[in-house]
């Protein structure tokens, strides 16, 4: 009577699937992370101190990956050169691999018979035995080369991901401080005892006493935001004074002015943190758009 055979083994498809989706959440929290982390340094703000919820950056890397058609082809072309790159890697290491095995493997026979013509029989078992040695054989070798090759795959695709996600915030950032912003343009009315900065709204031309404030730091950034604490787009409309919200996390409010047009890339928007008050004398307004004058 023939022995029962073992049934076959189901594949576990629950758990490559979870698998899968751990891996693919670990990525995209990583690009989320990556992506914000560029955003916001370029507006001189480090990302650990504005403690978003950890969720977001879940969702961030929608717009890394998907934000039009050019980012998508980006993308596509990303990922295909990083399969190319993969692969590559991948057989330049198994090469490299069997041919450090040959040259171990010529060098220990050559060793060995030395060591047998000369009769050097201290050494002729030791290196005997190496020789017949199969390192292959062992699991822990074939692990080895296994995690070898998982980090090489882990590395480009974390290369991949992490360039992606950079450039992609560099640029948001670019277009947000610029004329194309996507962040809306904003007015604060903030009780005058609270703030150094803003004009009377009684009297918009009588500057703002700066009686009882000290200052620390770089005199002329003061300033320079001194006399443009308005959103103003007619009296220059080549170079627009224009105010937007880049933020307001924490109990901050981050507001920064508008690059002008002719602002180089490695130009930065000075921004201000102001304390958001918890009295409610305190007033912010949002507009896609400066508010047009009004005609006579």
């Amino acid at each position: 009577m023939s022995p029962s055979s073992e049934p076959a083994k189901e594949p576990n498809i629950l758990g490559k699937f979870a698998s899968v989706v751990g891996l693919v959440g670990a990525a995209l929290f990583f690009s989320g992370w990556i992506y914000r982390w560029s955003y916001f340094y370029f507006f001189q703000l480090e990302i650990t101190t504005l403690d978003l919820p950890a969720q977001s950056f879940f969702i961030v890397p929608l717009q890394v990956f998907l934000a039009d058609g050019r980012t998508i082809a980006k993308s596509a072309i990303a990922f295909l050169s990083t399969g190319l790159a993969i692969y590559l890697s991948l057989w330049i290491i198994s090469i490299l691999n069997k041919v450090i095995f040959q040259v171990i493997d010529a060098v220990l026979w050559q060793i060995f018979l030395y060591t047998e013509k000369t009769k050097l029989w201290l050494l002729y078992h030791p290196i005997k035995s190496l020789v017949l040695f199969n390192a292959k054989k062992f699991n822990s070798i074939e692990f080895l080369r296994s995690l070898v090759d998982e980090i090489i795959i882990v590395g480009w695709i974390l290369l991949m991901l992490f360039h992606l996600a950079r450039n992609q915030g560099i640029t948001d950032a670019q277009r947000d401080a610029g004329e194309n912003s996507t962040l809306p343009v904003v007015t604060l009315v903030i009780p005058e005892n609270r703030l150094a900065l803003g004009r009377k709204l009684d009297d918009v031309f009588a500057d703002p006493s700066l009686k009882g404030y000290k200052i620390i730091g770089d005199r002329g950034l003061f300033n320079e935001l001194y006399i443009t604490e308005e959103t103003d787009i007619i009296t220059n409309p080549e170079k627009p004074i224009i105010w937007r919200l880049l933020l307001e996390r924490g109990g901050w409010i981050y507001l920064f002015k508008d690059l002008p047009k002719d602002a180089k890339s490695d130009d930065r928007p000075i921004v201000l943190a102001i304390q958001e008050s918890n009295l409610g004398e305190q007033l912010m307004i949002f507009s896609p758009e400066p508010s047009k004058p009004r005609s006579p």
